[in-house]
């Protein structure tokens, strides 16, 4: 079913909140983090709803919870997963670094709770980056009781810094960490977990990627999980309720109801989707300079968080 030609969901996200024990080098949501917000996390029932209501009018594949770190409240995220669960929802996952208590009981029954929820894939966060600020005994306990739990697809997931063969002080300290892990039985995953470099590791990590020569004509598809706004896959529902496309806010399911959010997406009503999509970045670029926003496009990696800066402050 499609109720824009613009949009047919196939996977919806939840930043389920946006506090972290984490000050990660390489978090794409870095500016984001900890920052005062109208809503500490993602409201339960309205969570459940949008993926009830969703999943039928969409053939739904995927749900993920992500931050943030989602075990800071696990009941929400339990309700996500729980909710695609009945939904029959192929792929239920969750990105988390494993440090939300220091309480090993606490833990265990996290796990199990995500485990009951039917959580299907779970990607623990471990690597050089994350533990400069979160302690590692606390997460190889929860690597522990996630594997009692018998969570199906739980893997350690590290991330890389420009590969996994890049000799870097960093990727050298994360393969130390990963052998920390070796009485434990779990997988470690594949080599695909590369950092791009956007967000904070555009700021704290753009020396070991050089000098990236930007092309502002170029379309969306170009960056690393883009989509284009007028064939939209994905939409990413944030703890204010916020639905996104990308940068662009579209609606918000705390103040309406998520198949009217859907239904109206049109990205040629939109003054600066309707630039992107004539003119690449450069047609927002110039947009926003007519609307009196200027940003030093030297700044930025990529075309992606050239966009994000100019809607954020177009906003």
């Amino acid at each position: 079913m499609r109720l824009s030609k613009f949009i047919s969901i196939t996977r919806i996200e939840f930043i389920v909140t946006w506090q972290c024990g984490g000050k990660c080098k390489h978090c794409q949501s870095g500016n984001e983090i900890n920052q005062p917000s109208s809503h500490s996390h993602v409201l339960m029932d309205y969570a459940t709803e949008a993926i009830y209501k969703l999943s039928t009018a969409y053939e739904v594949e995927s749900v993920m919870t992500f931050g943030g770190e989602p075990l800071y409240y696990p009941e929400v995220t339990a309700a996500i997963h729980e909710a695609a669960t009945k939904c029959s929802i192929k792929t239920r996952q969750i990105i988390t670094n494993g440090y939300f208590t220091n309480n090993p009981e606490k833990s265990s029954a996290v796990a199990n709770s995500l485990a009951d929820s039917g959580v299907n894939s779970l990607l623990l966060s471990v690597d050089a980056l994350h533990q400069e600020h979160i302690p590692l005994e606390p997460v190889r306990q929860f690597a522990r009781n996630i594997v009692e739990a018998e969570i199906p697809g739980a893997i350690l997931y590290p991330a890389w810094v420009v590969d996994r063969q890049h000799r870097n002080p960093y990727n050298t300290k994360t393969k130390e960490i990963l052998e920390q892990f070796a009485d434990i039985a779990i997988d470690v995953g594949c080599n695909d977990n590369v950092i791009y470099p956007s967000g904070h590791a555009a700021k704290f990590l753009r020396d070991y990627y050089g000098k990236t020569e930007l092309n502002l004509s170029e379309s969306c598809i170009s960056v690393p999980y883009s989509e284009l706004l007028t064939d939209i896959k994905t939409i990413s529902i944030v703890p204010n309720g916020d639905v996104m496309v990308c940068g662009f806010v579209i609606g918000n399911i705390y103040r309406e109801d998520i198949i009217d959010v859907v239904t109206r997406y049109n990205p040629y009503e939109n003054d600066a989707m309707r630039a992107i999509l004539r003119n690449g970045i450069a047609g927002l670029v110039e947009y926003a300079e007519a609307q009196g926003v200027t940003i030093d496009t030297a700044e930025y990696c990529n075309t992606c968080d050239v966009c994000h800066a100019i809607v954020k402050q177009l906003k």
